[in-house]
């Protein structure tokens, strides 16, 4: 979720401002900083987790069908912005088109992650959107930016903060169970002692 982060982020710095008060615009910012920082805590924990031998292989994920829907992605984005262009719409509606594409991206890379948490971003994400881009022609046009700009960072911030939360939190969980079940992880009684420290105190004393 890193990536999911650092796009959030993006979202947010880039989306912030006018009509927005400069503060408020100035708090989202680091609100966004903060968010993403966190989730690259998070990811290096991970990460050092996997090198450890506790995580799971996640080269399954960047498959060929994490493959396909990137590349479909892509051409949907780029595609799309073309296509605003030569309609003439205004270029607010264009952050709206690209959290559109981006929300449909979480949605279908969920069954093939099997994984229903990047769904419901990209749920919200693709409303978001949508709502962007009915926005766009009208008088509101100038809010499109923080409904589908900043508003949609915040959502994939929150989201990756909460995946990567939750992936350490097992992973912990995890290696402390392996270390409850592990025989070497468990120490002998103290009171066992080697054999050769023992005195046999049943032999008789020798008188002199």
């Amino acid at each position: 979720m890193l990536i999911g982060a650092v796009f959030g982020a993006v979202f947010v710095f880039v989306n912030a401002h006018d009509p927005l008060n400069s503060t408020v615009a100035l708090l989202l910012r680091v609100v966004a900083g903060l968010g993403a920082a966190v989730v690259l805590v998070l990811w290096f924990t991970a990460a050092r987790g996997q090198r450890d031998g506790s995580g799971a292989p996640r080269g399954a994920m960047f498959g060929r069908g994490y493959l396909v829907i990137v590349a479909a992605e892509v051409v949907l984005l780029f595609g799309g912005l073309r296509v605003l262009a030569a309609l003439g719409t205004p270029e607010q509606a264009n952050v709206a088109w690209v959290a559109l594409v981006v929300g449909v991206h979480f949605v279908a890379l969920a069954p093939i992650w099997k994984t229903w948490d990047i769904a419901v971003p990209g749920v919200v994400l693709s409303l978001l959107g949508v709502a962007g881009l009915v926005l766009a022609p009208t008088s509101a046009a100038a809010w499109v930016p923080f409904l589908s700009g900043v508003l949609s960072g915040i959502v994939l911030l929150a989201g990756a903060v909460t995946v990567s939360w939750r992936t350490v939190a097992a992973r912990r969980s995890q290696l402390g169970s392996m270390s409850q079940t592990d025989p070497t992880a468990q120490t002998h009684p103290t009171a066992q002692t080697h054999p050769t420290a023992q005195t046999d105190r049943s032999a008789p004393a020798r008188m002199p």
